[in-house]
């Protein structure tokens, strides 16, 4: 298993498929996927793309921390999931962040997933609340110096 930077459109056929519900790909890209200290990642194996996680510089409205990344589209393939690769995602993902003078990452959790988030560090704040189309969420923060 490789983790490498990729493009943001190299995270779209994940995305669509294990996010969106099999959307076309090109309508599955999200705001600031191109901005300039926005930093996409993916694991291979075998060669093949099978894991993506995106990092966005981007403030939740309700952290203090004055800087922040926001970690959103984390999909792994079916055939991949349970093999550690979101974690290894974000163990080269949170040194880059740190490099960026921050110490914070945040995300909207989807439910199913906040056992693993609370597996790699991440505390939750507040209640479940509805993305629409996307189901309930939890939003969830991560101290890079803890």
């Amino acid at each position: 298993m490789k983790v490498l930077r990729i493009s943001a459109q190299d995270t779209f056929p994940i995305r669509s498929k294990m996010l969106f519900n099999g959307q076309p790909a090109e309508t599955c890209q999200f705001e600031g996927d191109d901005e300039d200290q926005t930093f996409h990642l993916g694991a291979f194996i075998e060669g093949k793309l099978v894991s993506v996680a995106s990092m966005y510089f981007e403030k939740h409205p309700n952290i203090e921390e004055p800087y922040q990344y926001q970690l959103q589209g984390m999909a792994t393939l079916p055939d991949h999931q349970y093999k550690g690769l979101s974690s290894a995602l974000l163990q080269v993902a949170f040194p880059i962040v740190k490099q960026n003078l921050c110490h914070l990452v945040w995300c909207n959790a989807r439910e199913e997933a906040i056992g693993f988030y609370k597996k790699v560090g991440f505390e939750g704040i507040g209640e479940l609340f509805e993305i629409p189309n996307l189901g309930q969420h939890l939003l969830m923060v991560k101290y890079l110096d803890k």
